[in-house]
């Protein structure tokens, strides 16, 4: 009978275990819907829920849950927004690094980002989305819809566009200090005058 290696096997295990302690992650619940389906007998009514998930430290992802009853819809919603993280560029992990907009059908969004001290200044769904991403400060504005499901996508849309400067060097074949400039410490107009 011959005995398997010591060393073999033990550590694929303990990968899977690290893999499902990841760390705590924030959950936003967006919104709950009654919908109704009209049937032979009359109508069913089930539940769709929203809920945006987050680490806190630059990731973050929404779902979209259906069932019959609320808990379950919550439950199903929450699985498919984990599935679903996204990495967004934060810079000093606390704001964007430049402004953007974001669309999804009739939902428009416009993000800014903002000086330390401003907090999140945004409405319901988008400050579910920033509060879940760690962002502490960001000037958002929706322009469109007020459906909720549409001002998150939008603002998601908006969050794929963020590039961190680090990026943009890299495609460019150029340094970091070359992109950016001077962020502080001088004045604006001089500078672009300047440059």
């Amino acid at each position: 009978m011959a005995r398997e290696p010591q060393g073999r096997g033990r550590g694929r295990g303990r990968g899977r275990d690290d893999q499902n302690d990841q760390p705590e992650l924030i959950e936003k619940l967006v919104g709950i819907n009654r919908v109704a389906k009209v049937v032979k007998g009359g109508r069913r009514f089930a539940f769709s829920a929203v809920v945006v998930v987050g680490d806190g430290k630059g990731r973050v992802g929404h779902g979209l849950g259906k069932a019959r009853e609320v808990p379950e819809a919550i439950r199903k919603a929450t699985e498919s927004a984990r599935k679903k993280l996204v990495r967004v560029p934060l810079r000093e992990g606390r704001t964007l690094h430049h402004d953007v907009r974001g669309r999804f059908g009739a939902g428009r969004v416009v993000v800014r980002n903002a000086p330390p001290g401003t907090g999140i200044i945004a409405g319901g769904p988008m400050r579910a989305v920033f509060e879940a991403l760690g962002m502490q400060d960001v000037v958002a504005k929706s322009v469109g819809s007020s459906n909720g499901h549409n001002m998150i996508k939008a603002t998601f849309d908006a969050l794929s566009k963020c590039c961190s400067p680090r990026h943009i060097a890299g495609k460019r074949g150029k340094k970091v200090g070359e992109i950016v400039g001077r962020r502080s410490g001088g004045d604006p107009v001089k500078d672009a005058a300047n440059g």
